[in-house]
């Protein structure tokens, strides 16, 4: 389970600080697989951060009892120095895994080539992502969070990224932001929206859409 309390976040500017998320409540529980709707600048990358860890919320708590993903296709834990095979193996003895039982998995998921021992400062952005979702199947999680569509890479990627994710690990619990009704449809069996830091939520995945619509068109 994922509890989100009454959880608060707020970042310094030269004026003083601004509030982007003001109060947050949500529960995910395993299996579950829940759509986040917002518009740019509702908060909906900070909540994913702060649900991951990568961010700690200002007040409020966050109570986890899974083994939460960071968000997949994020490449900022990474370090530039380091070739992508070096990344592959701290993060593996990060999460007790032995790299000799993944790299091969990641050398053919990831369609890196000879870019894998090169420093991840050389990649582009399309390569760090694709990096990072290898490494993201290559560690079990009981939950996985996407940030926006993953996306990356040709039709056949796509199309092994969702089998692996959706297919491959059906009863893992998710947690998706994205603006597409398609999408969220087909993976997602309830959908919250956050406006202006608040988050309210949906049972039926097309109240949330029609709402969120609404609330982009005022």
């Amino acid at each position: 389970m994922i509890r989100l309390t009454d959880v608060h976040k707020f970042y310094p500017i030269r004026t003083g600080k601004v509030e982007v998320l003001k109060g947050i409540n949500l529960t995910v529980n395993r299996g579950e697989k829940v759509g986040i709707l917002g518009g740019n600048g509702a908060g909906k990358s900070t909540m994913i951060r702060v649900i991951s860890g990568i961010e700690r919320p200002s007040s409020g708590t966050v109570e986890e009892s899974m083994r939460i993903s960071w968000p997949l296709a994020f490449g900022g834990a990474f370090q530039g120095s380091l070739t992508g095979l070096d990344n592959v193996r701290f993060i593996s003895r990060i999460y007790g895994v032995d790299y000799k039982d993944v790299i091969d998995f990641v050398e053919d998921f990831s369609q890196l080539g000879r870019y894998l021992r090169e420093p991840v400062k050389v990649y582009s952005s399309g390569m760090k992502a694709r990096l990072a979702f290898a490494v993201s199947m290559m560690i079990e999680f009981d939950c996985y969070l996407i940030d926006e569509i993953v996306a990356v890479g040709d039709a056949r990627f796509q199309e092994r990224c969702e089998e692996e994710l959706f297919g491959k690990r059906a009863d893992r619990a998710i947690v998706i932001v994205s603006h597409q009704p398609t999408y969220l449809r087909s993976h997602c069996e309830r959908a919250s929206v956050l406006e202006q830091g608040r988050l309210t939520h949906f049972d039926d995945i097309d109240d949330a859409l029609a709402h969120h619509h609404h609330a982009m068109s005022v």
